[in-house]
């Protein structure tokens, strides 16, 4: 599914479908694996990736459900989100509580849906100015 938000607010999901993400890039987002600030693009992404509106880190999450730990929901309190979006693949799938109560204890809000709800979501949120955060698994 291909959609459109126009948003000067940062990382926006800009389309989805199974196994991927598209994704645009606005100039000065910090990338994980990129060498400085991206100069702006957009890039299909097609392995587990979070995402905040300035921020695309591709190494925070496994490749599957299964593999998931309490270390990565951990990683992802340093971001500071108020609210976490877990997209659990193409199904949906709940984590163990014990692996998100961290979060929770610290006050943040944790919202499990399949991974093309959270896509949504998240644009939503960010058009609102929260501070969002989008950990999305693609299988």
């Amino acid at each position: 599914m291909k959609f459109s938000l126009d948003s000067s607010e940062g990382i926006t999901i800009r389309g989805y479908g199974e196994g991927h993400v598209v994704v645009a890039l606005p100039p000065g987002v910090v990338d994980a694996q990129a060498s400085g600030p991206s100069e702006g693009h957009r890039e299909t992404v097609t392995t587990s990736v979070v995402l905040t509106p300035d921020r695309i880190i591709r190494d925070g999450l496994p490749e599957t459900f299964e593999q998931l730990e309490a270390s990565h929901f951990e990683a992802l309190m340093e971001l500071e989100p108020e609210v976490v979006l877990f997209g659990s693949g193409a199904k949906l799938r709940f984590p163990a509580p014990a692996l998100l109560r961290r979060l929770t204890e610290r006050g943040m809000g944790v919202e499990v849906m399949d991974t093309a709800a959270a896509c949504r979501t998240y644009n939503v949120l960010i058009a609102e100015g929260r501070r969002v955060t989008a950990a999305l698994l693609m299988i």
